[in-house]
């Protein structure tokens, strides 16, 4: 099996100057617990559910809520973004995939083409969900 094999196809990226709260929107809104940053089409960074849970103060519409906890809300995506992530392309074997998985603190690896146009994207739950085993 390959990653083409696996991928989810439909990927909502953002553009780099996207705002957090509307980020954190769409991965609540579709589920998602990454997604990929774009700037003119090519893949240029990746931002998790745990960037956002880390940068975005959690005291926001709380009776304790300062000027400073709103301030978080105006970053952008490329302040909060990993840059330059780890890909594979779509004819990756699913054990490279898994190596890179075990070798690096990741979840998600983004699919690119020759010209690092996002086209799909892996995470480990994609590989549960696709596993099979041999008894």
């Amino acid at each position: 099996m390959k990653a083409q094999d696996i991928m989810v196809k439909n990927v909502i990226c953002v553009e780099m100057d996207e705002r957090l709260p509307n980020i954190r929107k769409i991965m609540e809104t579709n589920g998602f617990h990454h997604i990929p940053v774009t700037e003119k089409g090519k893949l240029v960074g990746i931002i998790s559910d745990r960037d956002l849970l880390r940068l975005i103060s959690p005291f926001i519409n709380k009776v304790s809520e300062q000027p400073r906890d709103l301030d978080t809300l105006n970053r952008a995506a490329h302040q909060a973004m990993t840059r330059q992530p780890i890909t594979v392309k779509a004819d990756t074997s699913i054990e490279e995939i898994i190596a890179w998985f075990k070798r690096v603190d990741i979840s998600c690896l983004p699919v690119v083409d020759d010209e690092q146009n996002v086209i799909g994207i892996i995470s480990w739950r994609d590989l549960i969900h696709h596993a099979t085993f041999k008894s």
